[in-house]
């Protein structure tokens, strides 16, 4: 019955598909030599024969005949009297070969090495797990979400392998629940405490990076380079694309027919803004396309400091600098350039400078009004209350003080 036990212990391990027959063979023939060795002393006289398919084995002991008063190594000689036993016909000197029942080696020795079958077979499964997933590094994945906690997501891929997706590598707005199917990408794998960990992002520009070859042929044909990509995620990203084919607009091709292209991949992140913008080593033209879709009057660039000035009409200041200041501070992140912005006034001999009123408002508060393009009083009198407490951090008390203190200057 022990036997039977052993032969359907390892017949089931031959259905895994992670394991190749070739090594399948040399574990399970690694596990009864180890036996043999401590019941015997030595494996070295010994055929293991395994039939995986069958899920069945054999093991033969091939020992020399030798006088009854010679016999020296049990393991390796049988006497004259034993080996007559066996066959009438054996004499001295010769070899018998005769077939050794598992189960006389006694339970524990059977149940020892089930145990150490079991043992091998998840060392072996953990190893096919993390190389295979160590390949698939910035690969995306597809998955079912198979547990959903606080701080992380349990998901299975198609052959039940745990794969982790933490809320810090959720896009802010992603619901899941138990049983529905996600794509995320690999970004990380690494063992803990000897078990693979599989990390998934969304949140990487890898990500986004993928779904761009995925859903624009010229991308994954090698047609339309991806330069870069920065992105806020769930809100707003900007990729870089450049063609080496003039006769390809990779703007174009990447945002497809009325959209249709770039949809799916909106769609696929929660809705979130995507300005594909082409690359261009000209970095003036490039932080042009990088603020859009604003319009730019001029630039200034501060090359030892990686700095850029730009200036703009006043209507065109918030489009720059964007909805909680995203646009600009992606366009900064794709250049590489810290990006200023400046309204481009009309001569106004009534207009004055905030500097002129130093003695009125503190220099951190002007400073902060700067920040964000106003350089004159009329500047920041041409900006809603609303706009002003959005786009910097004073308090409403302040933006209050500051209006009242410039408003009193042109009613006198």
């Amino acid at each position: 019955m022990e036997n039977m036990n052993l032969i359907d212990t390892f017949s089931e391990f031959k259905d895994l598909k992670n394991i190749d027959r070739a090594t399948m063979m040399s574990v399970l023939e690694d596990a009864f030599r180890s036996v043999l060795i401590r019941q015997f002393g030595t494996d070295e006289n010994f055929d293991v024969i395994i039939n995986i398919d069958k899920g069945d084995f054999e093991i033969w002991r091939n020992r020399v005949v030798v006088e009854d008063d010679m016999l020296e190594d049990p393991a390796k000689e049988i006497t004259l009297t034993e080996a007559k036993k066996i066959d009438e016909d054996y004499e001295v000197g010769e070899d018998v070969t005769d077939e050794v029942k598992f189960a006389d080696f006694g339970r524990r020795a059977i149940l020892n090495l089930r145990q150490n079958l079991a043992s091998k077979i998840m060392e072996l499964e953990k190893d096919h797990i993390f190389g295979k997933y160590k390949k698939r590094i910035g690969d995306i994945i597809t998955g079912e979400v198979y547990q959903v906690w606080k701080k992380e997501m349990l998901v299975l891929d198609d052959e039940g392998n745990e794969l982790i997706l933490p809320k810090s590598e959720q896009i802010p707005s992603d619901y899941f629940r138990k049983g529905d199917s996600l794509r995320a990408v690999v970004i990380k794998v690494e063992l803990r405490n000897n078990t693979p960990l599989i990390i998934l992002s969304r949140t990487s520009p890898v990500f986004l990076e993928r779904l761009f070859e995925l859903e624009i042929p010229e991308i994954f044909d090698g047609l339309i380079t991806i330069r870069k990509i920065v992105r806020i995620p769930g809100e707003r990203a900007k990729v870089a694309v450049e063609s080496y084919d003039e006769r390809i607009d990779p703007v174009g091709a990447c945002v497809g027919m009325k959209g249709s292209r770039i949809h799916g991949i909106v769609r696929e992140l929660r809705n979130e803004n995507i300005d594909v913008i082409n690359f261009s080593n000209n970095l003036q033209l490039y932080i042009k396309r990088a603020l859009s879709p604003a319009k730019i009057s001029s630039i200034r660039i501060l090359e030892q400091a990686k700095r850029a000035e730009v200036y703009l009409k006043p209507d065109q200041v918030s489009l720059a600098i964007g909805k909680g200041g995203l646009n600009i501070k992606l366009a900064s992140q794709l250049t590489g350039y810290e990006i200023d912005v400046f309204r481009e006034i009309e001569e106004d001999d009534e207009d004055v400078n905030l500097e002129e009123f130093a003695d009125e408002i503190e220099g951190w508060v002007i400073d902060e009004l700067k920040a964000i393009g106003c350089d004159t009083a009329k500047n920041v009198l041409a900006l809603s209350r609303e706009d002003l407490i959005t786009r910097t951090d004073l308090e409403e008390e302040t933006i209050d003080e500051v209006r009242r203190i410039l408003r009193a200057e042109f009613e006198q």
